[in-house]
């Protein structure tokens, strides 16, 4: 290569150093330039050369593809200079080794997967295996781990299953020794409440409060709370229902622990009228769901053995099998009308509750013509708790669920609601429930011989 300049730095003319006449002609600016400034233009641009071959030489030392084009060094070059370096792809192999489906028998009695972090990348640091090796080491140890992780959780939920179904040794000793107390003692035995506070029982100007439970010491505890923090004790009312095992234990309770001046009623489901004269719809529903369950037996272990359901839909199979949610006791107060055709509005009380406040101004609340009045859940600073809508609690997967609900529609609380028994009885709630309750019986009747079906096919 041959370089000219004009005598004037007018011109500059690259010539071809093999006799070929094309050249390049490159004019300059009219003014004058100095020998120095051409001199430290020429010395910047040979730098500059020098620098990029440099760069592209180092890349293809390292095994990246050859630039060809402007763009590619462009593009090769400009991370560099803003000092950044181009992000790395993960190699294709790693993807087609994690993607390979594993069965559970794989990893079993196999001593050779790290059981951390830190023993993992030890390993892979000492060994320097490939990609495809430390793939295959992530994948056995990733799928380990959660397989451990499934485990666990489930054994949690089942723990937690037992200990919500099953009696504590000491609160079932304390309904023997108040059985006991009430057949060798009077005054375990006092009628509840004494004959001139019969009267009140129906009287609408007292705050009348129900509490449907079979567990004495959880009764006590929500009683003992509302008297406490009223600030018109003398005006409670207390209606205690529980069942027919429950009903001399819980006498025998109240009887020796009163909450004067607030008046403390006990009475079984057998001592209401309406629960003899006929057919109770809420009982002949209950009967055919315990029918239901006993003829597909299996219960919690048929439920953890399942090795395709995901831990939380474990979860909440076990919790449909608490016996909260299927005791007499968690559906009674469908019948709150009929149980107390005298009373005009209630406040109904869970057990799982403590009374902190003085509850009396509910009675001042203006329903204006409604049944129920409770606090919704959809609602909140607390999102974990309060979000709850119907689809949280229904099957919006069942068609006949899906036409019906709205999955959106908000839910509540069921610990503590204020009952319009006025409102009620102009109403057909109640039969509304039992249709429904009729339809959730007959869905898992079919799903369970489905699913019995299944397993002999």
């Amino acid at each position: 290569m041959q370089l000219h300049i004009s005598p004037s730095l007018r011109h500059v003319t690259v010539l071809p150093g093999k006799g070929v006449r094309e050249f390049i002609k490159v004019k300059v600016g009219s003014r004058r330039l100095s020998y120095r400034m051409l001199f430290y233009s020429l010395l910047f641009l040979t730098f500059l050369l020098r620098f990029v071959f440099v760069l592209s030489a180092v890349d293809t030392i390292d095994g990246e593809s050859k630039c060809s084009t402007i763009g590619c060094l462009g593009k090769r070059l400009g991370p560099r200079i803003l000092g950044r370096r181009p992000q790395s792809t993960v190699p294709e192999v790693i993807y087609q080794i994690l993607e390979e489906p594993m069965s559970k028998d794989e990893l079993k009695g196999r001593s050779d997967i790290p059981q951390t972090l830190e023993e993992f990348m030890a390993d892979m640091k000492e060994s320097k295996s490939d990609a495809k090796t430390f793939a295959i080491k992530l994948r056995d140890m990733v799928t380990l781990m959660e397989q451990r992780t499934r485990t666990a959780k489930i054994q949690e939920y089942l723990y937690r299953h037992v200990a919500s179904s099953s009696i504590p040794k000491q609160l079932h000793c304390l309904a023997l020794r108040l059985a006991n107390e009430h057949s060798t003692n009077a005054a375990a035995r006092l009628q509840l409440p004494s004959a001139e506070l019969v009267p009140a029982l129906v009287d609408n100007s007292y705050f009348h409060y129900v509490l449907a439970s079979d567990n004495v010491l959880a009764t006590s505890v929500v009683a003992t709370s509302l008297v406490k923090n009223s600030l018109h004790p003398a005006k409670i009312v207390l209606h205690i229902i529980t069942d027919r095992k429950t009903y001399y234990p819980m006498q025998a309770w109240f009887s020796l622990h009163p909450l004067s001046p607030a008046i403390i009623e006990v009475k079984a489901l057998q001592h209401f009228d309406w629960f003899s004269k006929g057919k109770v719809p809420v009982l002949e529903a209950m009967e055919k769901d315990q029918r239901v369950r006993a003829q597909f037996r299996g219960g919690s272990s048929a439920i953890v053995a399942n090795n395709t359901e995901k831990p939380y839909v474990i979860a909440a199979k076990l919790q449909a099998l608490s016996p909260k949610y299927n005791s007499l006791m968690n559906h009674i107060r469908i019948h709150l009308p009929e149980m107390f055709p005298s009373l005009n509005k209630v406040v109904f009380l869970d057990d799982d509750l403590v009374v902190q406040t003085d509850l009396s101004p509910l009675w001042d609340i203006d329903m204006n013509g409604k049944v129920n009045g409770a606090v919704a859940t959809c609602r909140g600073d607390d999102k974990f708790v309060m979000s709850k809508t119907l689809k949280s609690y229904l099957n919006f997967s069942h068609p006949l669920i899906s036409r019906n609900f709205d999955p959106n529609e908000c839910a509540w609380a069921y610990g503590m609601n204020i009952f319009d028994l006025e409102a009620w009885r102009k109403t057909n709630i109640s039969q509304t429930y039992h249709y429904w309750l009729e339809q959730v019986i007959t869905i898992i009747h079919r799903f369970k011989l489905k699913e019995k079906k299944n397993i002999l096919i």
